[in-house]
This record gives C-alpha cells, sequence and structure tokens, in this order.
C-alpha cells in the first residue's frame, strides 16, 4: 500500500504515465532535486497500461526509482499479480515475508522465457547432434 502522500500524487499519472505527465508544480515537489538532473527516469511515478509490456519487475517494488503502479487502482502490484506478470503459474507458492516474495519475483527469468531459451537449447543439441552423427 502507498502511503497518501504517494496516492495523490500517483493518481494524476494516466496508463501508461509517469512523473513527467504531471503538472509542472506536482513534478518539481515529487522529484525534489532530481527534477534538474535531467535524463530519463522513466521509472519514478510510473503507471503501467494494460495493453503494453510491463518494465523489468524488480526485487524492491516500492522504491521510488522502480515503482510499478496498478493500471487502474492507485496500489502497487500484490505479490500474485507479480507472479503473473512473471508467467508463474497462479498455484506456484512463494516463501517468506512479502518483502522476500516480491524479490523472489524480482530475481527470476519469467517462466515462459526460460521454457523458450530450454526448447531452443535442446533444438540446437539435437540439430548439432544429428549433423555430428556418423552416416
Amino acid at each position: 500500500k502507498y502511503p497518501k502522500s504517494k496516492i495523490d500524487v500517483l493518481r494524476l499519472v494516466p496508463q501508461k504515465g509517469y512523473w513527467r505527465d504531471l503538472p509542472l508544480d506536482i513534478q518539481k515537489e515529487f522529484m525534489g532535486g532530481s527534477f534538474h538532473l535531467g535524463g530519463g527516469k522513466t521509472g519514478i511515478a510510473r503507471r503501467i497500461g494494460w495493453d503494453e509490456p510491463c518494465l523489468t519487475l524488480t526485487c524492491s517494488p516500492a522504491q521510488k526509482q522502480t515503482e510499478r503502479c496498478h493500471p487502474e487502482e492507485t496500489r502497487p502490484f500484490t505479490v500474485r499479480e507479480y507472479a503473473r506478470i512473471q508467467t508463474f503459474p497462479d498455484d506456484w507458492k512463494f516463501e517468506g515475508s512479502v518483502a522476500q516474495q516480491y524479490k523472489q519475483i524480482g530475481n527470476a527469468v519469467p517462466v515462459n522465457l526460460g521454457k523458450e531459451v530450454g526448447y531452443s537449447i535442446i533444438n540446437f543439441l539435437n540439430s548439432y547432434y544429428n549433423l555430428s552423427k556418423p552416416k
């Protein structure tokens, strides 16, 4: 759950938006000294859109630079939503505190990506084996 001050800011951010979509006075207040540093900083006050790929999920979703706000509700993703984004099956069990569960998910390779990489390795090895077989 976000603190009230962050909720007040994130309510103003549209889907697919981030801190630069806020009114200028709120941008300056929210960003503090970072406002004048320039650069992208597109992860700050970021609200994900339903129809776009999610940004990288990190181990610390509540950090200012890496927060990912729910597309419609002004709240962070739940552990289960975080896991779904990383393509974990709904029956996958995570252990430990909520912070430890976010860390497990943030450190993981997305399940479907791991599966596809595994299939690619198997296909490569099968092709290599078939090519190197004596005829």
